[in-house]
């Protein structure tokens, strides 16, 4: 059975390319990935390239808990499109001009331990975190 596809979008205030570079960069990913202020994202490498590496660690503030986000680009279009697996599941990041803005669209494949619903309010969390992050700069 083919995985459930999730999608999530943010509008940002910001050139396509100055949203490409926050979110393939990893001081900036550890500023802005995080669902919620009790967690955070300490570390993050990236191997921006069709089979390099990516990992992000995230934790909880108070320590209780962690895990780490990893997986591998497969397909990568500069300013356009991110493409990865991690684990068993895949995911899609478009970069869409939208006038001066962009339109980032995340989709990804649901896992089966969490609603539907859950998954898309933590993918979309994080994207307004990013959002937020890019249009502070």
């Amino acid at each position: 059975m083919a995985a459930r596809k999730i999608t999530v979008e943010s509008k940002v205030d910001a050139p396509v390319e100055t949203a490409w570079r926050a979110y393939t960069s990893p001081g900036d990913i550890t500023q802005w990935n995080a669902a919620s202020d009790d967690w955070h994202c300490p570390a993050a490498t990236v191997d921006l390239r069709e089979g390099g590496a990516f990992t992000s660690r995230m934790e909880a503030r108070d320590g209780s808990m962690g895990f780490d986000f990893a997986g591998t680009y497969t397909k990568i279009r500069t300013n356009e499109l991110i493409e990865y697996t991690f684990g068993d599941r895949s995911g899609r990041v478009e970069f869409l001009p939208d006038g001066a803005a962009t339109r980032l669209r995340v989709t990804f494949d649901a896992e089966t331990e969490s609603t539907i619903e859950e998954q898309r309010e933590g993918w979309q969390s994080i994207l307004d975190s990013f959002r937020r992050h890019v249009e502070a700069k």
